[in-house]
């Protein structure tokens, strides 16, 4: 793909990763096209052809400037380098690691135990794993948030940090995990649905979002 054409966005309407990369390309009003892959029903992610754009066969992926990016860290990340305003990255090291910490926290520590796979292969006992997994995961990032947070996850700028906070939180809900011990976590995420970004990048709003789960 020519780097002046348009991203292409491989998406999931209820993938928290993908939401992170949605919010992120928002933010910094970058226009791009949708390619929605049900996730559950049409199987394409298994497909070869979508095995060559990646090898996990997962989404996102985002084929911007030339080249094609998987992981949506890395994805975001990307767009940071090569298109800074605004910036989801403080500048300042201390802060900028912070965003990190707690991006990975969610990211590595928090979401990949409960995702679509994970969740197939525990069956009927899938809803109270999801559950003790991401209450572990609360109740270590309510305490790390105590010392971080402003408005938001790191200060009063969103990062990062807040791209990930927010999808994670809506599945935390979709599991029926009690939010009431977590209220650092509660307040910054019902600060940050209040912006645009993360409305329009919302689950509810996409293209393949089921008509019974639409805003």
């Amino acid at each position: 793909m020519e780097a002046s054409k348009k991203p292409v966005l491989y998406t999931y309407f209820r993938s928290s990763c993908t939401w992170r990369v949605r919010t992120a390309l928002a933010l910094k009003g970058i226009a791009y096209d949708q390619v929605p892959i049900n996730l559950l029903k049409d199987g394409w992610q298994l497909t070869p052809q979508f095995k060559e754009r990646n090898p996990m066969q997962q989404v996102p992926v985002l084929i911007i400037d030339g080249m094609t990016l998987s992981q949506s860290l890395a994805i975001i990340e990307y767009l940071e380098e090569t298109r800074p305003n605004p910036r989801i990255l403080p500048q300042d090291p201390k802060k900028r690691a912070q965003v990190r910490m707690i991006s990975d926290h969610i990211a590595s520590g928090i979401q990949p135990l409960q995702n679509l796979t994970v969740l197939q292969e525990m069956g009927e006992k899938k809803q109270g794993w999801a559950q003790r997994c991401i209450s572990h995961g609360f109740k270590a990032l309510e305490q790390i948030l105590q010392e971080t947070a402003g408005r938001y996850c790191v200060g009063n700028e969103v990062t990062m940090a807040d791209l990930c906070l927010v999808p994670q939180v809506y599945n935390a809900e979709r599991f029926k995990v009690d939010l009431a011990p977590y209220p650092t976590i509660n307040r910054i995420n019902k600060a940050l649905l209040e912006i645009e970004a993360f409305q329009t990048s919302h689950p509810s709003r996409q293209p393949d979002t089921p008509p019974e789960l639409r805003a």
